[in-house]
């Protein structure tokens, strides 16, 4: 009888290893594996604007949480619990939210981060699709996280296909998705972001305005953030060196310069910190100290900033050839996302 038993569970354990044998060589076989750089395609919508040297323009960057994490969520790598909302309601709420907010801010150019796909954490709803049909504007798409199922925590985070969106009004030549360095090896890289620049030339003349949508490293022990940035950075410097104006834009995972707010939470996520030394001459930070952009997830939003762990994440980088006008970032009480939008007005010189 004790032979019986042991046999039982011996083929019960091997069944076992063999579906995550097999569950591991299908994710390798599948796995996302982009070029270094990649065209995208352009989905085009609405007029295209024509930029000339002393032009002034706006934009929007926003990590809109691909519509699940507002005021009521918390997030399981955050120290919360949650990995999805309750229902579909909640995602289509927040979105409702967003599309009202971005009506009523108008901008040449809105740097959306975390807009999903097909995702199972966002109930398989095209945010990109929507964003783009709401705006009417010229919409670019690249992946920054292309999983063909994320097997942790319980219940999973299952299938994700999510990225960055630049939506635009103006004359866009050419739109690229360049890869950035993965601080993950094999098994974890296959369920974890590949992340990237979404990279945009629109001609002034002769020369470019190259706009970056970009969103590095969150869950990493920092190295992954410093290697991106410095891929991040060494592109920049290049357009510019051809003459180009740059601009970079989004969810930098690391705290702006003279930025902190105070320690609420000390045992879960902290961002790095961007320092100024890493600029070259004549390049400057765009962002807004007096207003966190972003929200520790560690439990749903209390409505008070007192109790909440506040950071400054989000933001720009501009090429000295980028006079800076204004930068604001619009406080929405963290209601649709756990990040707010940075609004930046900016004069080619």
């Amino acid at each position: 009888m004790a032979k019986k038993v042991l046999k039982i569970i011996g083929i019960v354990l091997l069944a076992i290893i063999l579906a995550f044998v097999g569950f591991l060589g299908a994710c390798t076989l599948l796995e996302y594996r982009p070029d270094d750089v990649e065209e995208l395609e352009m989905v085009n919508g609405g007029s295209q604007r024509n930029l000339s040297a002393g032009d002034s323009l706006s934009l929007l960057t926003f990590n809109i949480g691909y519509g699940a994490l507002g005021a009521g969520q918390d997030f399981f790598m955050d120290g919360g619990d949650m990995v999805r909302p309750e229902s579909e309601f909640v995602i289509e709420g927040n979105l409702g939210g967003i599309f009202d907010f971005l009506s009523a801010t108008p901008a040449d150019a809105y740097l959306i981060q975390e807009a999903d796909i097909n995702s199972k954490r966002s109930y398989h709803i095209n945010e990109v699709d929507s964003l783009i049909s709401f705006t009417q504007k010229n919409g670019a798409f690249a992946y920054n996280f292309n999983s063909l199922y994320t097997p942790y925590p319980l219940p999973t985070i299952g299938k994700v296909e999510s990225g960055l969106l630049t939506l635009t009004d103006l004359d866009v030549r050419e739109a690229q998705r360049v890869s950035l360095p993965v601080p993950f090896s094999w098994p974890v890289s296959l369920f974890n972001l590949k992340r990237c620049l979404l990279v945009e030339r629109i001609p002034v003349g002769e020369r470019e305005l190259v706009l970056v949508n970009l969103h590095l490293e969150a869950y990493d022990d920092g190295e992954g953030k410093r290697e991106q940035t410095e891929v991040l950075m060494g592109l920049l410097t290049e357009e510019y060196r051809k003459g180009n104006y740059v601009i970079a834009g989004g969810d930098f995972n690391q705290m702006f310069p003279d930025s902190a707010y105070p320690e609420v939470d000390t045992e879960n996520w902290v961002p790095g910190e961007l320092d100024e030394t890493m600029l070259p001459e004549g390049w400057q930070f765009a962002y807004d100290a007096s207003t966190p952009t972003c929200r520790l997830l560690n439990k749903p939003y209390s409505g008070s900033y007192e109790d909440t762990q506040l950071y400054v994440i989000d933001g720009y980088i501009l090429s000295p050839n980028v006079q800076l006008d204004r930068v604001q970032t619009i406080d929405l009480d963290f209601q649709y996302s756990d990040h707010h939008p940075v609004l930046l007005e900016a004069t080619l010189q």
